[in-house]
């Protein structure tokens, strides 16, 4: 059981700390809204790590086999879903410098935040291929007990859980450093062409 703990801490870590467009935008939303909304929007990333962790050692290697020939639409439904990201987070943040200080623009809710995150991470096929070659590189050729599957996907679920969550503290103090609207404005625009960019590098070859 404890080679499954360690297993699902690396694979979660391994995951999770590469900072890339998912990343970006979780320090970028905490920062413009609350630290309640980005701890949020971290757990939704977290979860679907969590899932593809359990789909994998469920899985095996016939998930490999179901995602490879839809890996490459996959990866253009994340692009896309990555440019509105960019695209909304920048509108909103232009409408929020714009708008009047006696006219808030209403924050995003912790619910859509968990959702929306959730649902972005869940169609990133590079997840659930990560985890399963992780899971049929270790166990290809043997039986592992129900006990240790659950250790390695709670395990894995904990490690990205406790990143992301870093993650969204980092943009929660960089919220409170950039208080003015003029730097809450260029964080936001820098984010989303950060983002921008890393779902065109999404889709080339």
């Amino acid at each position: 059981m404890s080679a499954a703990l360690l297993g699902g801490l690396v694979a979660g870590y391994g995951i999770a700390i590469p900072v890339g467009a998912v990343g970006t935008y979780l320090v970028a939303l905490t920062a413009r809204t609350s630290l309640r909304t980005g701890l949020a929007a971290a757990m939704g990333v977290a979860t679907a790590d969590g899932v593809y962790a359990l789909v994998a050692v469920l899985g095996g290697a016939a998930i490999a086999g179901i995602i490879a020939p839809v890996a490459g639409p996959l990866r253009w439904i994340s692009a896309a879903v990555l440019v509105v990201l960019a695209a909304h987070g920048a509108v909103r943040a232009v409408r929020s410098h714009r708008t009047p200080a006696a006219r808030p623009v209403r924050p995003l809710a912790a619910g859509r935040a968990y959702v929306s995150l959730l649902g972005i991470t869940l169609v990133n096929p590079a997840t659930v291929v990560y985890f399963t070659a992780l899971v049929v590189g270790d166990h290809a050729r043997t039986a592992v007990p129900a006990l240790d599957q659950a250790v390695f996907v709670l395990a894995a679920f904990a490690a990205s859980a406790s990143w992301q969550a870093a993650l969204a503290g980092g943009g929660a103090l960089l919220g409170r450093v950039l208080t003015g609207r003029r730097g809450r404005l260029a964080t936001a625009l820098v984010s989303s062409a950060v983002i921008t960019a890393l779902a065109v590098r999404l889709i080339l070859p």
